[in-house]
């Protein structure tokens, strides 16, 4: 079975793609494309596929922006932080939509019906009733509380008292409305997967950040957009072009 994967996070199109060859050898992960630019020239030039696991959130804008430019021919198994698309995965090839952060039962599950499609010579797309279905059975958690080591204390800090989350030299940092920070053992492209995306938008490679504790935006070179956030950081806080809509799109809503 040879499959592609549209994924803009490197280490969760790697996780990705190490849990379908595990689940079955015979999946040969043929390319990882990165942005909607990438997929609409991927696309108009292969054909030779046989699956499709496709993020939403790309980038450089929506993943249906590609279905504009070219057609992908091949089932289309969606895996997205949010439940709001399901509808356009219904409409886009869609045999199936599966929430971050995956369950491994779910890929397999997602695999199994594209294999019974395949088989049955079945179009296997989502009917509207199916794609309800799927979301009501989906019982989505998303994380709570973290646990953090400070010297020889442990302490959990509620998600409800974070303001954002940030990287630097390879650490992951908690800044909280009391303007703590707390050292943690997760990375950023972990933490995007866990939070509600409701209520926190990955600003860039450096920041995730919760609503409220957005200060301003200003406009800034390029189309990009220079955040503050409360509390202060030291550091410039920029949101790339590409990102730059979609931040819009989630505070404006």
């Amino acid at each position: 079975m040879k499959v592609i994967i549209i994924e803009d996070e490197y280490y969760a199109a790697e996780k990705l793609k190490n849990e379908l060859t595990a689940i079955n050898d015979e999946i040969e992960v043929l390319t990882i494309l990165d942005s909607c630019e990438a997929c609409i020239d991927y696309f108009k030039e292969h054909t030779d596929y046989d699956l499709v696991f496709s993020d939403i959130h790309l980038a450089d804008g929506l993943v249906f922006n590609v279905f504009g430019e070219t057609k992908i021919i091949k089932p289309i198994i969606f895996t997205t932080a949010y439940d709001k698309y399901a509808l356009q995965a219904f409409e886009s090839n869609g045999i199936d939509y599966l929430l971050k952060p995956i369950q491994s039962d779910r890929l397999k599950q997602a695999l199994e019906k594209y294999q019974s499609m395949h088989q049955s010579s079945s179009t296997g797309l989502m009917t509207y009733d199916k794609i309800k279905e799927i979301l009501s059975d989906t019982q989505r958690e998303y994380k709570s509380r973290f646990l953090c080591k400070l010297g020889n204390k442990i302490k959990s800090i509620p998600v409800s008292s974070i303001s954002y989350f940030y990287s630097k030299d390879k650490m992951t940092f908690i800044v909280d409305k009391e303007k703590n920070r707390y050292p943690i053992n997760h990375t950023l492209d972990e933490i995007d997967s866990m939070m509600n995306p409701e209520h926190f938008f990955r600003l860039n490679r450096q920041y995730i950040t919760h609503y409220d504790a957005i200060n301003e935006i200003h406009p800034y070179f390029k189309g990009r957009l220079k955040i503050k956030l409360l509390p202060l950081h030291q550091d410039d806080i920029v949101v790339s072009t590409e990102r730059s809509p979609l931040m819009k799109a989630w505070l404006d809503r």
